[in-house]
């Protein structure tokens, strides 16, 4: 590998980490605010947003720019693309940590209520994707990627079982629908974390293997 193309994939990759750090303190505030009922740690959240996007347009220009200037080929375009990719699904759960911070500040002004499902280990299950999603990526450890895949079918079973439980309390109890909504659009945005988390798993694995699973993993 050239080494200029080698100190700019350095630099990408710093790039891309530091992005992961601020979408995982993001995504770790958002549920934070919930379980706390805690309004100004929402309102952080938000007003980060603006910082998320401006890093990921950074990161786009930075991969935009060596596929320009290097031409890469075989892995380190596999590399770049993959990155792309990867860096759009950081913006998006940036995004979804936002969706999560917004229903916490309007389940403050609501009247105290008990969360009646495990909301933390539904949090954990996606923090620990996302987390191993991004250390398959800087390792470069397909296997840690596929087993990232293979954890995604236990966070749509959760948020199926959580839906059905509030679904039905809101038909036991019509005056909690409001916040119940409000928790159940929690427990979706978190799924579509897992889910891109399980996106980026599957883009080291396309890195590291060349093989494209999208759509494939557990068949």
């Amino acid at each position: 590998m050239p080494i200029h193309l080698q100190r700019d994939i350095d630099f990408l990759k710093k790039q891309v980490l530091s992005l992961c750090a601020i979408v995982e303190d993001q995504v770790r505030l958002a549920v934070g605010s919930v379980l706390e009922r805690d309004a100004a740690m929402a309102r952080h959240v938000q007003d980060r947003d603006t910082e998320v996007d401006q890093r990921e347009v950074e990161v786009e220009e930075k991969c935009l720019a060596m596929l320009a200037l290097h031409q890469p080929l075989a892995s380190d375009l596999r590399l770049i693309v993959s990155v792309v990719k990867i860096n759009n699904d950081l913006e998006r759960i940036g995004d979804l940590a936002v969706n999560i911070a917004r229903k916490a500040a309007a389940l403050c002004e609501e009247p105290p209520i008990d969360i009646p499902f495990d909301l933390k280990g539904m949090w954990e299950k996606c923090q620990s994707m996302l987390h191993d999603s991004i250390d398959a990526m800087v390792r470069f450890e397909p296997q840690l990627a596929h087993d990232v895949c293979g954890r995604d079918d236990a966070v749509d079973r959760m948020k199926h079982d959580i839906r059905v439980q509030l679904e039905e309390m809101m038909r036991r109890d019509p005056d909690r629908i409001r916040p119940l909504e409000r928790l159940r659009a929690v427990t979706r945005n978190l799924e579509r974390i897992a889910d891109c988390a399980t996106n980026i798993a599957e883009d080291v694995i396309y890195i590291t293997e060349g093989r494209i699973i999208r759509h494939r993993e557990g068949d």
